[in-house]
């Protein structure tokens, strides 16, 4: 199922949560547009002058009708950035996006209820089917929500669907503003660490920058801090790697010496003690 203002179901994306009544209006969009001189609005289904519109096509003339119909039809605008297009859907005063499953939470509050927030979703264009998952688009995204947050002052906390991980307003400016000038991948966030049955810790949406997920031993996982501390180092090695395709020797911390061994399938890379 895929719709123009939500472009592909399954492609990535970034959601914005603003608490419940807050959620921005394109007319806020426009705004922010005007502010930074970075972006530009390509396409608004609601406005007669925008160029994909035609006040002589019944189509155009239906959607305009529905998108007037207090908040009953998604409200979206096409945002241009970078060269690439991106869909900002869930604007007022149409319905906000559902949340997708967040298992992992960033500098957010313990027992702040998610049903105070309402969300907007940012993702790739359906022009970009195809390339959705390329590096330059989902940094450009990245960069744009970036952006958005340093705009919105109302903005409390962004979800990364591929790694089902919620992050407070500053902890992703922080990281993220630190990544785009050429610092660490932000790890904790964009990617996120689970345990496994064996007691190892293992990424959650690395494959997404790399093809690959990073699986650590047991025995290097015990201590579960420093495990997480080693993967932050390791995640952003392979994310500026693009991922490996042949054993690789790494020292930790401490001193031991590792290896990362890429599966035969080649879609997990273990590291284990040399």
């Amino acid at each position: 199922m895929e719709s123009q203002a939500g472009g592909q179901a399954n492609a990535p994306a970034v959601y914005l949560l603003f608490e419940a009544g807050q959620r921005p209006s394109a007319a806020a969009i426009h705004a922010f547009v005007e502010a930074w001189d970075t972006v530009l609005i390509s396409h608004d289904p609601a406005e007669p002058s925008s160029p994909d519109n035609n006040l002589t096509d019944p189509a155009f003339l239906d959607k305009q009708r529905e998108a007037a119909g207090a908040g009953l039809a998604e409200r979206w605008i096409e945002l241009w950035y970078e060269g690439l297009t991106f869909d900002l859907s869930g604007l007022t005063p149409g319905p906000a996006c559902a949340l997708p499953p967040i298992a992992h939470a960033f500098d957010w509050r313990d027992g702040l209820p998610l049903d105070r927030f309402e969300a907007i979703r940012l993702g790739a264009s359906p022009h970009l089917r195809g390339g959705e998952r390329a590096q330059p688009v989902l940094r450009a995204m990245i960069r744009l929500a970036r952006d958005m947050t340093l705009s919105f002052g109302s903005l409390a906390a962004l979800v990364w669907p591929p790694s089902a991980s919620l992050i407070g307003r500053r902890f992703f400016e922080s990281t993220a503003s630190a990544w785009l000038d050429g610092g660490p991948f932000p790890a904790l966030g964009l990617t996120a660490f689970d345990e496994t049955a064996d007691g190892g810790l293992q990424t959650a949406g690395l494959a997404l920058w790399t093809g690959q997920e990073l699986h650590i031993a047991p025995d290097l996982a015990h201590d579960k801090v420093a495990a997480t501390r080693l993967g932050v180092r390791l995640v952003n090695h392979l994310v500026m790697l693009g991922g490996i395709a042949r054993d690789e020797r790494v020292t930790a911390l401490d001193g031991t010496r590792l290896v990362m061994v890429p599966s035969a399938g080649g879609r997990l890379v273990r590291v284990q003690r040399e």
